[in-house]
Order: C-alpha cells, then sequence, then structure tokens
C-alpha cells in the first residue's frame, strides 16, 4: 500500500495515537486564523476589544446578545494583527460559560456583531469550507508526524548539523529545494481561513495529490493539435518542440513514437502535460467533442511528477534540473477553481523575457534577485472559432529551473513558508536553525535583529528596485518566492517565481526602453496599466510586505521574545535604505509619492473572508491595514 494512504486507515496504530492531538491542533489553527482575519478585516471591530492590564487576556462585548467573548491569550500585534493563543470562553449574561473550540461555534457567536449581514448561504459555504480545510489539516499533521520523524532519522545517520545542513550535504540543489517545497505546504497563506479546503476530493485522493503529503502524481503527456493552440515562447525558444525534445529527451522520444505509430507526423502536435486528476475527472469528459474530432489525443507517455506548493505546478521526477510544469486542475482549492487561463499563458514568457533583460542590465540588483522563467507555455485555441476561454483548462506553461539548480555557490533555496514551519529536528521553526548556525542557540536579541537586517535587505532591495525603475511588481508572497541561503544561514538573494499574473505599470517600463505587450480579453482583469500605479503598487505591498515580511518579523518577535515593534523598525530602515539607494534614477515626485505609500499610508491587502462570506460575488475587496512601518514606531 502506498506509504502515503496506509496512514489514513482507521486501524493503523500511529493513525489512532495520533488523531485526537491532531484534532484539536486544526481546530486551534483554524480558531487562529478565523480569528486574524474577522479582526484584520474590519469585519468585527478590533477597537471594541478591552486588554487586562498588563496581560494578554482580553474581553470582547457582544452587546446584541448581552455577552461576553474572553480570549485568555491574544496577542496584539503591528498591522491589526491579532493572534490567538489561548482558549476562548463565551460568557452569556446569566454568567454560564461556554468553551469555544471550533471555528463554526466562534462564527454563530460573532455573526451578530459583523459589520454586514452575509447571506445564510454564504455563511453556511464558509463553514463547510472550514469544516473541510480542518479535515485535510488533520490528516496532513498525521502524516507530518511520521514523515518528520523519517527525516530525523536520516539527518541523525548522516550526523548533519540540522535539516539546512543534512539538505546541503546529501541532497542535490534541484531535490532539496523541491523536498522543501513540499514540506513546506503545511500552514499556508497567513490570511486564508480555508487554507486547505480541497471538498472535490475525498481524504485518499488529498493525501495522493496534495504536496504536504510528499505525493507523487502522474502527469500524461498528451497531444494537441498545432493548428489549434496559442503559442507563447521566449525569444531563444527556437520552437516548442524542439525546446520539450531538448528538456525532455526520453519523454520527446516515447511521445513522438507513440504518434508515429498511428501515423502521424509530431511537428503537426503539441506534447501537452495534463494532471492525472484533471484527465480523469475533467478532461476526459468536458473535451469529449475535441477528441473525437482529432484535435486532441490523450493517449501519451505518463511521467511521475512531485506536485509542489502550489498543488498543480508539478516537478517531473527525472534527472537533472528540468523545467516546472504549471498546470490548469479543475479542482476547488481554498475557494478559487485552479483553471491557468489564457493571460496567465501570454503574460507568463513575455515578462519573464523582460525580467530577464532588466537582470542583465542591474546585474541582477547587485546580485540579490533571480527568477524561474517562464519559457514557454501555450494553450487550447480553436483555430475557427478562436476563443481563448475554452483553453483554462488545456493549458501549460513550462518554468526552467536550469540555471537556479545548477549552482556552484553552495547557496540552498528555501521556500519562503517553509522557513516558518517546524522542523524535523526540534519542532522549532526553519529559519531559527538558519539563525542559530551564525550566532549560536539560543540566539541573542542583537543575532536575531542582524540577521533579519541582511533578509530584509535581500528581499526589499531587489522588489522596491523593480518595481521603482521599471513598474514591475513581483510577486513576492511566502509560496512564489525562494531565498537563497549560505552555509552560515545568511541570507544572500531571492529567487522568485510565477509571472503569468504579474503587473506592470507600462509609463516606467517605457522609460526605460522596454515594452510589454498587454493581454486584453473582456471581462479579463488587465496586467499592464497605464494610467494608475496604484494597481502594481498594492500587489507589491501586499505579496511581499504584507504576506512575506510581515509574516517573518511576527514568527521571529514571537519565537524570540523581542520588543513588539523592534522588527518593523529594522523593516522601515532597510526599505527606506532601498528607496535612497534608486533616489537617483526615480522622478522625486514619483520617489517621494512611493516612499509615503510603503513607510506611511496604510498597506492594501485582498478581503479573502470577507469574499468568500459574500460568495465570491467581487473578488476585487480590498482592506487596509494600519502601516507598522510608520515612524510613530510601528505600532498597529
Amino acid at each position: 500500500m502506498n506509504h502515503t494512504l496506509s496512514l489514513l486507515q482507521p486501524d493503523h496504530a500511529f493513525y489512532a495515537q495520533r488523531q485526537r492531538s491532531a484534532v484539536d491542533a486544526a481546530n486551534r489553527n483554524a480558531l487562529r486564523r478565523l480569528i486574524r482575519c474577522l479582526f484584520a478585516e474590519g469585519i468585527v471591530d478590533s477597537q471594541a476589544l478591552i486588554f487586562m492590564p498588563g496581560s494578554r487576556a482580553a474581553w470582547l462585548p457582544l452587546w446584541s446578545r448581552h455577552a461576553l467573548l474572553l480570549f485568555g491569550e491574544l496577542e496584539a500585534a503591528p498591522a491589526n494583527t491579532f493572534i490567538n493563543r489561548g482558549p476562548l470562553t463565551l460568557i452569556e449574561a446569566d454568567g454560564a460559560r461556554t468553551p469555544i473550540e471550533r471555528a463554526q461555534q466562534l462564527i454563530d457567536a460573532l455573526r451578530p456583531s459583523f459589520d454586514f449581514a452575509p447571506r445564510e448561504e454564504g455563511v453556511a459555504g464558509l463553514k463547510a469550507d472550514i469544516a473541510n480545510s480542518i479535515e485535510n489539516d488533520v490528516l496532513a499533521r498525521i502524516y507530518r508526524d511520521a514523515w518528520n520523524a523519517a527525516l530525523r532519522t536520516r539527518i541523525e545517520v548522516a550526523e548533519a548539523d540540522g535539516f539546512a545542513g543534512y539538505l546541503q550535504r546529501q541532497m542535490s540543489v534541484r531535490d532539496a529545494a523541491v523536498l522543501l517545497d513540499q514540506w513546506g505546504a503545511l500552514e499556508g497563506h497567513p490570511f486564508y481561513p480555508t487554507w486547505k479546503s480541497k471538498p472535490d476530493l475525498d481524504p485518499a485522493q488529498v493525501a495522493a495529490l496534495s504536496p504536504e503529503f510528499n505525493a507523487k502524481v502522474p502527469v500524461r503527456i498528451a497531444a494537441l493539435r498545432a493548428d489549434m493552440a496559442y503559442v507563447e515562447r521566449m525569444p531563444h525558444v527556437e520552437s516548442a518542440h524542439t525546446w520539450f525534445a531538448w528538456n525532455f529527451p526520453q519523454l520527446w522520444v516515447r511521445w513522438r513514437d507513440g504518434l508515429n505509430e498511428k501515423g502521424l507526423d509530431e511537428s503537426a502536435w503539441l506534447p501537452l502535460p495534463i494532471h492525472a486528476w484533471h484527465l480523469e475527472h475533467f478532461v476526459s469528459k468536458e473535451y469529449a467533442a475535441e477528441i473525437a474530432e482529432g484535435i486532441l489525443i490523450l493517449d501519451g507517455p505518463d511521467v511521475e511528477t512531485w506536485p509542489t506548493m502550489s498543488f498543480r505546478t508539478m516537478m517531473p521526477r527525472l534527472p537533472g534540473p528540468v523545467p516546472f510544469i504549471k498546470l490548469p486542475v479543475a479542482l476547488w482549492l481554498t475557494s478559487e477553481q485552479r483553471s491557468l487561463q489564457a493571460k496567465s499563458i501570454h503574460m507568463g514568457p513575455r515578462i519573464s523575457t523582460v525580467i530577464q533583460r532588466i537582470l542583465a542590465d542591474e546585474q541582477g540588483f547587485d546580485g540579490t534577485l533571480e527568477i524561474f522563467p517562464e519559457e514557454l507555455a501555450f494553450h487550447y485555441k480553436h483555430a475557427v472559432r478562436q476563443e481563448d476561454r475554452a483553453g483554462r483548462h488545456l493549458s501549460v506553461a513550462f518554468r526552467a529551473s536550469k540555471e537556479a539548480f545548477e549552482r556552484a555557490d553552495g547557496l540552498l533555496p528555501v521556500t519562503v513558508a517553509a522557513l516558518l514551519t517546524g522542523s524535523p529536528v526540534d519542532g522549532r521553526p526553519l529559519v531559527t536553525e538558519l539563525i542559530e548556525k551564525r550566532g549560536g542557540a539560543p540566539a541573542t536579541q542583537e543575532v536575531v535583529e542582524a540577521w533579519f537586517r541582511e533578509y530584509a535587505r535581500v528581499v526589499t532591495h531587489p522588489v522596491l528596485g523593480i518595481y521603482l525603475l521599471y513598474g514591475i511588481a513581483l510577486e513576492a508572497h511566502q509560496q512564489n518566492t525562494s531565498v537563497l541561503f549560505a552555509s552560515d544561514g545568511m541570507p544572500k538573494r531571492m529567487l522568485v517565481r510565477d509571472f503569468g499574473d504579474g503587473r506592470t505599470y507600462a509609463p516606467l517600463l517605457a522609460q526605460r526602453g522596454h515594452e510589454l505587450k498587454p493581454y486584453v480579453h473582456p471581462g479579463i482583469l488587465p496586467t499592464v496599466f497605464h494610467d494608475d500605479i496604484e494597481p502594481v503598487r498594492a500587489f507589491v505591498l501586499d505579496a511581499c510586505f504584507v504576506c512575506h515580511l510581515h509574516e517573518v518579523a511576527l514568527l521571529l518577535t514571537h519565537e524570540y521574545d523581542l520588543p513588539r515593534t523592534r522588527l518593523w523598525q529594522i523593516l522601515r530602515e532597510q526599505t527606506q535604505r532601498a528607496f535612497d539607494a534608486f533616489a537617483p534614477r526615480v522622478c522625486g515626485e514619483l520617489w517621494r509619492d512611493e516612499q509615503a505609500a510603503f513607510l506611511e499610508q496604510p498597506w492594501p491587502t485582498r478581503s479573502v473572508l470577507r469574499m468568500h462570506l459574500l460568495e465570491y460575488s467581487d473578488y476585487r475587496l480590498q482592506h487596509t491595514l494600519p502601516n507598522p512601518l510608520r515612524q510613530t514606531g510601528g505600532e498597529g
């Protein structure tokens, strides 16, 4: 039996032993996420909280029901961030006390205090998705215990200096990076209360397909008629056929020979990877007409892959640093169906081309930025009907990894989410191992501050540089960003991926002599902006500052019991340093406006919980967070 699926059997001894503690931990996690979202989005007014003097205990009056909600330990952090770390108790007017142990209970208790009245369908949908997320979280935690135990044994046998040390000594860069990407997939986006919701899958399918279970998933190399596809490629890619044959030589031969055996010329077809679940449950049915018409051939070789943190970006289990394969999967994951739209197909290689030229001109922003370029992408587009929408579930983007993974500098790429994940060695976040490589354990405040100062520099310098000079927004959040670490645990540079939905401000790009052809289609949000830089700025702030740097500061502050605003003060210093570094090359008015937006004004971020309660009737909802970098000392 597959080692992942075996853990799901009710009579499995380890499953039985861990079930209760995993359920408790998953419920606490769901409550913590929900509380954070409710206060951050202003759905429940955080100003109503009454903290007990000298304590983290807090009361929230529920006036409509003449009750109080008691938080046993509620941490108030910058940027209107409230982290629940203790018990919750509902105290009624008659003194009756009810422990709140599940997210669904909390929704019912606080719903009358919401700043809007969601429909029953919206509330029911949220509860169902949270319940599904908790179920999947429980499975992942049970598996994680066994996985960590196996990793711990390997680390001990190798007599390695921690998890990162083991990876650097015992594995190739590619294999270490992919392992970390899967292993770091447990926690998810900080503002998604339904971060592991996969309602279309049963538990066995969740385990068999998800990165947090160290899954291995087959991908079919089907064939799409070349005259029925739109192809986008970077300039150095001569053709899809030569590119695929060079990067996947064995797969190419098997795919070509299969077509030739049918009497077909491979030059008239494109090798189209299709995710195993997508092939069986969606493509074979939804594209039956194309199959019957001879546009799509589903026969072809299979390749085993590792799903990475995004679930549908796959790394083939083949020798060497082969490209990643990003695919559509017609599943509802975290309340959104994961298609791969024409916009991403068109824009990924185009933006990759522009960024690579910029990196050559800027010497990688002083050696702090690398990318996974999207060299080739295509989607189904009928030659007669000429409609892009039909291809959103029949598409692929290939992401090169050779330059990132064939390294001679000894640097280890670690996906940011993995930095925040508990190490198999001691259960502490992996980032603490890196910090303590240089300063020893336990790390002093000075050591932590020095490490974070360098980390913030490595991230803010390239992200702000490419934005201020070229108007390009890197989506540098926890999933899309890896940081490259030296053997002493110090961060050296950033490695960013996923450009299909990136945003660009065209006037700045044009000023530097570059052009980016936009993708335009009715009903599709643009990614290239001409009149207003605000949507591009919001993209940078939300992904990089809110969902990445703020989260690292939160974790380190709690882990090392640092002064409440100290790391945000350091982040402000490094952000200001980046602005100063590029000031001579940026228009004075733009520089002042952007400096104020990043350092003084509220930060915009997506209102994910509100969108969910409103049944995703509007995907553009945002709210703002108090800027934790303000000179007032970072008070949120």
